[in-house]
């Protein structure tokens, strides 16, 4: 269930680099919201605090009730960096029986 998560947050933060919508940006903010929001419970059914309170803080930074403003070439470095944390977490992830 992880690894579907983070394949589509991945998508869906790179494509706010281009020229999108606004009603786009803020479908982003409330899809990241939820995603980040499942994987820190994933994380931790997972016993995984570090993990969870890196998600924690992502949902928080995504969330789309109070708008974070960070201007448009500082939150396109947040996209680009957190999808590729994503894209990271999931090549590294060791192969096991109760992997994702």
């Amino acid at each position: 269930m992880e690894k579907p998560i983070k394949i589509g947050l991945s998508v869906l933060l790179l494509l706010c680099l281009a020229d999108m919508p606004y009603g786009y940006y803020q479908f982003v903010r409330f899809i990241s919201f939820a995603g980040f929001s499942a994987l820190a419970y994933l994380a931790h059914e997972k016993n995984n605090e570090t993990e969870m309170f890196i998600y924690i803080g992502l949902a928080l930074l995504f969330q789309p009730f109070f708008k974070v403003a960070l201007g448009r070439t500082l939150w396109n470095i947040v996209d680009v960096v957190v999808a590729a944390g994503l894209l990271f977490s999931i090549a590294n992830k060791p192969s096991g029986k109760n992997q994702a």
